[in-house]
């Protein structure tokens, strides 16, 4: 009780801390113009759906995009860059070099905040897909997060059918979900309607629904719409 003990350290205030978190969506939804976008704020220190961020390096591991893809993706997101948001388009496996890698990493910028994984599938080293893999493999990410003190967000996908409860769209086992931090999920209110309700549920941030709405290559969150519930509209 006595031992002083570091406060926990958001990247995105009542979102994102250090830690494992893990942003999850149907294919097309919109993740990869969310995580960049989150990556791009936590870069220069701006809001991100009106939350405030804690400015520092930031690491995007886009490993299904091109350089090219990803910088005309920035080009919409932002008329500016920024030196401290980083890309990379190859990367190792769980259980191969990504650990050594992230470490490696991570002795060069010492603000690195958060590292942001575009896919979980493109660094898993094998299809098995048990309780225990699923645990086994996130643990590795949770353990160097925790160890770096910084953030890792990679993006997964959710599963076709619906549920009344969003995190049990998690595609993969309940091994994910119980390994992470946190973990946010990505619903389309109606198929290319441009609104998505994002359910958010961890450490720290307790529950939390933002409503955002796609305006041009940007998710917004729509004012008044927060709310404590978890309920499928």
């Amino acid at each position: 009780m006595t031992t002083p003990l570091k406060p926990i350290e958001f990247c995105i205030d009542g979102m994102i801390s250090t830690g494992l978190f893990i942003l999850s969506g149907a294919p097309k939804v919109g993740k990869s113009w969310l995580a960049p976008d989150m990556a791009l704020g936590i870069a220069k220190g701006e809001k991100v759906l009106v939350r405030e961020t804690k400015r520092g390096t930031a690491l995007y591991l886009c490993l299904e995009d091109s350089y090219t893809r990803i910088q005309n993706r920035l080009f919409e997101l932002a008329s500016e860059p920024s030196e401290n948001l980083l890309f990379a388009v190859m990367a190792g496996t769980l259980g191969g070099d990504l650990e050594k890698q992230i470490e490696n990493y991570k002795s060069q910028p010492p603000d690195l905040k958060i590292i942001i994984i575009d896919t979980l599938q493109k660094i898993r080293s094998g299809d098995e897909t048990s309780y225990a893999s699923d645990y086994r493999e996130l643990s590795v990410l949770k353990s160097l997060a925790d160890k770096l003190r910084i953030a890792i967000l990679p993006a997964h996908h959710t599963r076709k059918c619906r549920d009344n409860d969003p995190f049990n769209m998690i595609s993969g086992t309940t091994g994910i979900s119980g390994c992470v931090d946190g973990s946010m999920v990505m619903i389309e209110k109606q198929r290319g309607s441009g609104e998505v309700i994002l359910y958010c549920v961890g450490r720290g941030i307790g529950n939390l629904e933002l409503h955002l709405k796609r305006k041009g290559s940007r998710w917004i969150a729509k004012k008044n719409r927060n709310r404590k519930t978890l309920f499928l509209s």
